[in-house]
């Protein structure tokens, strides 16, 4: 159980005393949420929803996708 403590300490003290790392970190996390959640809404509708009304029909699909011997 120290050993997880150990290494949270270590990153924990290493990231306090940066100064540009933080402004870096905080451009990448920024980054990251434009990417994940601003371009899912724009870019990947969707799909089951909009061909597929009930829970039943989505799930059918997915099984004959998954279990299908496509190439």
């Amino acid at each position: 159980m120290e050993l997880p403590g150990k290494i949270f300490r270590f990153y924990y003290e290493g990231f306090r005393s940066m100064t540009v790392g933080k402004t870096l970190w905080v451009i990448i996390l920024i980054k990251l949420f434009v990417m994940f959640a601003i371009l899912k809404i724009f870019f990947f509708p969707d799909i089951l929803k909009k061909n597929f009304k009930t829970d039943t029909e989505r799930s059918k699909y997915v099984i004959e996708q998954l279990t299908s011997n496509q190439k």
